[in-house]
Parts: structure tokens; C-alpha cells; sequence
């Protein structure tokens, strides 16, 4: 009886057919933006407990520990009110200069941290990466959560600063929430677009301060927004009245400072737009670049 020969199915068959056929994939290949989103919802305990965990852990070498989290802001604060508020006599112009410039500080340090340390997001984590399979967009939303966290525990500092500065409590002081809303979904944009460039460019870091610092004084922190109008070009002065730093610490001078609602940059609904606006573009767009990366990170 003479031998049958069985075909081999899979003769003739590329390497890209039988990965197709036998339903293999990539390793980080880049899943579809829903599929990507559906997945990083899945991870959202992971990341909350990581940054409580890096929270936990980033003063643990440190005698005061997270009492440094309230410290370094007020620290600033009184450093700028020393140079910006007595030697420059910027106090004279502004209405209640000590929870002016502390409003400030706090808003502005929030999405500076967010930002600086988003750029080492992907590379001081490649560990983390090639050896689990997650988003990584995972990473720099953690980045942010950490110091969401952090400011949340500093604006009841800012609070008590604000009170006892003579600024009286009103209802107004809920819209606290939907601005911080707005900053962290910025935040997170900004640091996802930080943390993709950062992954290639691994001198970011070391260029950001200078960035940062240029950021701080484009954004009325430390003196009047007035002055924008009174030294630059009507088209200069409108284009940094409209920088999301600027517009989320007017909207918390706005929800915090009774003392401040005459001497808005903008009107209210102005400023609540333009925060929606940078909100959509940065937390949107920052999503979606970070996301067409995703097979780079980690790699070689």
C-alpha cells in the first residue's frame, strides 16, 4: 500500500500570512485608538496606585518627608514676594499681593512639575517597559497624578493663606474644582506630548528649566497681568493674555480672591473658554501623538 502525502497547509505561506492566520501579532505593536483606550481604563488602579506610591516615596529620604510637598511652594512664594513684592514694590499694585503671588506659584508649579518630570516619563521607567506589556501612556498620566496629589494637599495651605490675608469665603470658591479639572486634563496632554519627544531626546531635561523659567514669566505670576499692556504691543500682550498658564491661574485668582474679580485678564467666560479650549487641544492632541508612538518606547 503506498504512502499518502499530506499537504502542508502551511507551504507556500509568507511569514506576514501565517502570523495573520494563526492570529500572532507584533510584540508593542500599536493597538487601535479605542482598543488603546479601553486598555488604559483597565489599568486606571494600577496608575492610582502607583503615584500614591510615588507620592509615598519621594520624600522617604527626607526628615520633614511630605511635609515638603506644602514647604517648596511656600518657599517660592516667599523667595518671589522678597524680590517681585519688596525690593520691586509690585505689592503696591496689586490688591492683596500675598495670596496673589501664592495663587500663582501654586497653579503655575503644579503643571511646571507635570511637565519637567514628564520628560524622563518613558526613559527612567524602561525597565518597567520591557518587562511588562501595558499602555504607556499609562506612565505619563501617573506623572501627573503624582503631582495632582501633591497640590491638592498644598491648596489647603493655599486656603488658609488666602483667609488669612483678609480674602472672605464664597461661593465662588467651588469653581476651584472645575479649574483644576481643566489644568490636569491639560496637564496630562502636555505631558504625554513632553514625554513621547523626551523619549528620543534625552537632553530635553537638562533644557527645560530654561523653559520652564521663561513659562513662569509669560504667565503673571509674579507681578501684575496689567503690565502686559502697559510694556508690550497689542498683539504681544493679547497672545501671552491667552496662555494656558496665564488663564488657569486667573480662573483660581477668579474662584479664590474676592479682591481680584475687577482686575481679571478677561472676562470669566473668556477665561472658562479658553481653559475648555486648551483642555480639548492639549488633552486630545497630546493623547493622540503620545499614542502614534507607542511602538517606539522601550525599543533600542
Amino acid at each position: 500500500m503506498a504512502n499518502t502525502v499530506v499537504a502542508d497547509p502551511d507551504s507556500g505561506l509568507t511569514q506576514a500570512q501565517l502570523a495573520q492566520r494563526y492570529g500572532l501579532r507584533v510584540a508593542g505593536e500599536r493597538p487601535p485608538l479605542a482598543e488603546y483606550v479601553r486598555k488604559l481604563w483597565a489599568y486606571r488602579h494600577f496608575m492610582t496606585a502607583y503615584s500614591r506610591a510615588k507620592v509615598a516615596s519621594s520624600f522617604s529620604q527626607t526628615q520633614l518627608g511630605q511635609l515638603w510637598q506644602v514647604l517648596t511652594p511656600i518657599t517660592n512664594a516667599a523667595v518671589y514676594f522678597l524680590i517681585f513684592g519688596l525690593i520691586l514694590n509690585q505689592h503696591r499694585n496689586v490688591s492683596n499681593f500675598i495670596a496673589y503671588l501664592c495663587t500663582g506659584v501654586f497653579i503655575f508649579m503644579f503643571t511646571q512639575t507635570a511637565v519637567t518630570n514628564g520628560t524622563s516619563a518613558i526613559t527612567s521607567n524602561l525597565g518597567l517597559i520591557r518587562a511588562l506589556q501595558f499602555p504607556r501612556a499609562a506612565l505619563p498620566i501617573t506623572v501627573t497624578l503624582v503631582q495632582l496629589q501633591q497640590l491638592l494637599m498644598s491648596m489647603v495651605v493655599l486656603a488658609g493663606i488666602v483667609l488669612l490675608t483678609g480674602e472672605p469665603i464664597t461661593l465662588r470658591w467651588l469653581l476651584i474644582a472645575p479649574t483644576l479639572l481643566l489644568q490636569t486634563v491639560f496637564n496630562v496632554g502636555l505631558t504625554m506630548v513632553m514625554a513621547r519627544i523626551g523619549a528620543k531626546v534625552t537632553d530635553l531635561k537638562q533644557v527645560m528649566p530654561f523653559v520652564m523659567r521663561t513659562w513662569l514669566y509669560a504667565s503673571g505670576v509674579l507681578y501684575p497681568v496689567a503690565l502686559f499692556r502697559q510694556h508690550l504691543p497689542p498683539w504681544a500682550a493679547t497672545l501671552l493674555e491667552g496662555n494656558p498658564a496665564l488663564v488657569y491661574i486667573e480662573l483660581a485668582r477668579h474662584s479664590l480672591l474676592d479682591s481680584h474679580r475687577q482686575n481679571l485678564v478677561s472676562s470669566p467666560t473668556q477665561l472658562w473658554l479658553l481653559g475648555l479650549a486648551w483642555a480639548v487641544i492639549a488633552g486630545v492632541g497630546g493623547f493622540i501623538y503620545f499614542w502614534r508612538g507607542e511602538e517606539e518606547y522601550g525599543r533600542g
